[in-house]
């Protein structure tokens, strides 16, 4: 049996020290495994760490870890101890993940109360100073991090790797669901764990429907719109080309927080990308160095240059900006016609490109389009061609057509990412009603029903594509 202890936690079940080596230096701390008791009776699993020896006068800094969707505490463990020499460490299992119990509402009100009993555990601690405790999520910890920022969690700085902060947009741009990346998220999640809030919206969020009932349940989970209020140091890791959660979701944040702010834009993010990614060690630092700033109060000054981006590949440095670096429009003519039913696809190729480009910014595709018989979407796919290598999926994008009939010009804002575009490549343009039709592997739309007598009719096409005025990637 397990006795209380404190505020409503759990006795500590395993104490040890660990010696961790890491970037040439060695660390020691202690480790506690842990079960927090949620004021509604749903224990939560977590594993605080602590330097070793007394603590400072005020007490240890410390920081909150938080996951991603799917995963668990174990997932931030090399983060925990690499940081634990300098900080006290807690990172726990989401509401529904790993040894917590309860159910997933996907950062939900109930996942914010979460978070905030959290910190308000840790703040308690006679040997942590309450006055500097800092956050740090990916993905979904990301999104309660800042959503929990925005409803008074008094977070000293944070730090947020690959999230959204305004769930509808990144989901959903244009109305149309990025069906394949919501099927896989609550895919990564067992049926049997997810709150019933997430299931009444599920084949809704899937097929673009109730469109209202989505954008609310989104705004309960995003912390856009009140992000102008916010003057605590936040630090934003977007990935380069993360088609879930893309750089506009960064950038937007990036532009209303009003206190001491960085954006990363680095080698790392959800699918096509990977986290860890090449440059995981210069995140890692770049969070610490955050964090001693802001909660250990170390002497390091501010950065000349908050903006900084990787190149791909990853050679080691970053460069930087005083602010997001300027573009320029490349505009590409797609002739042609093309006239096919639901699973049919139009696809248009370029002549070559002059000279290398490397995307920054959200492409624009225009076409005129004629439909009929329930046509219910668009979908577009931008591909790169090297003379030599693989083809490069640059960006998609798709709008939703429901309730649309006769003729119409199409607007479709593709995803915001970061790709380099070598010299004489050919740029090719798939329209469909999904992503398949450009490659079968290719799951961000998928290919959902569509009326036997759906049909379109597409003319003429025209990208606007921002690209870097000065390339960093080569």
């Amino acid at each position: 049996m397990m006795e209380p202890l404190g505020r409503r936690v759990v006795a500590i079940l395993v104490a040890g020290v660990i010696a961790l080596v890491a970037s040439g230096r060695a660390s020691a701390f202690t480790r506690h495994d842990l079960v927090l008791h949620m004021d509604d009776g749903v224990d939560l699993g977590a594993t605080l760490y602590e330097p070793n020896g007394d603590p400072p006068l005020q007490g240890f800094p410390a920081i909150v870890l938080l996951h991603g969707l799917g995963g668990s505490r174990q997932d931030v463990d090399f983060i925990a101890q690499r940081w634990a020499d300098t900080f006290a460490v807690l990172s726990f299992d989401a509401r529904g993940h790993g040894q917590s119990g309860g159910l997933v509402s996907v950062d939900g009100p109930r996942e914010i109360a979460d978070t905030r009993a959290v910190h308000d555990w840790l703040a308690s601690r006679s040997e942590i100073d309450p006055h500097a405790i800092g956050a740090w999520g990916i993905s979904l910890g990301g999104g309660a991090v800042l959503r929990s920022l925005v409803e008074g969690v008094p977070w000293t700085a944070v730090a947020t790797v690959q999230t959204w902060s305004n769930l509808y947009s990144a989901l959903a741009p244009q109305n149309l669901s990025k069906s394949g990346a919501i099927y896989g998220l609550l895919s990564s999640v067992p049926e049997s764990r997810l709150d019933p809030s997430v299931k009444a919206i599920e084949q809704d969020a899937l097929a673009s429907r109730n469109l209202s009932v989505l954008r609310a349940w989104a705004a309960q989970r995003s912390s856009l719109s009140q992000l102008s209020r916010v003057t605590t140091p936040v630090y934003l890791f977007q990935g380069r080309r993360d088609f879930v959660f893309d750089l506009a979701q960064a950038k937007a944040a990036y532009r209303l927080l009003k206190g001491p702010k960085q954006l990363y834009i680095g080698d790392f993010g959800h699918g096509p990308s990977t986290f860890p990614g090449p440059d995981v060690a210069r995140v890692v630092a770049e969070g610490e160095s955050w964090f001693s700033r802001w909660l250990a109060h170390s002497p390091i000054p501010p950065g000349r240059y908050p903006i900084n981006i990787s190149p791909d590949p990853w050679g080691g440095q970053a460069h930087h900006f005083t602010k997001l670096p300027a573009s320029r429009n490349v505009t590409v003519a797609f002739p042609g016609r093309d006239s096919f039913p639901g699973r049919g696809k139009g696809e248009r190729t370029s002549g070559r490109l002059r000279t290398r480009v490397e995307t920054f910014g959200s492409a624009r595709i225009r076409v005129k389009a004629k439909l009929s018989g329930g046509w219910s979407r668009l979908v577009a796919v931008l591909t790169a061609k090297p003379r030599r290598g693989k083809t490069i999926v640059v960006s998609e994008g798709g709008v939703n057509t429901s309730g649309m009939s006769g003729s119409h010009t199409l607007t479709i804002r593709m995803i915001d990412d970061a790709t380099l575009i070598p010299r004489g490549s050919t740029l090719t343009l798939t329209l469909a009603s999904n992503s398949l039709a450009q490659d079968p592997n290719n799951l961000l739309y998928l290919d959902l029903p569509m009326p036997a007598g759906a049909k379109i009719s597409l003319g003429p096409a025209q990208l606007v594509l921002p690209v870097l005025r000065k390339p960093i990637s080569r």
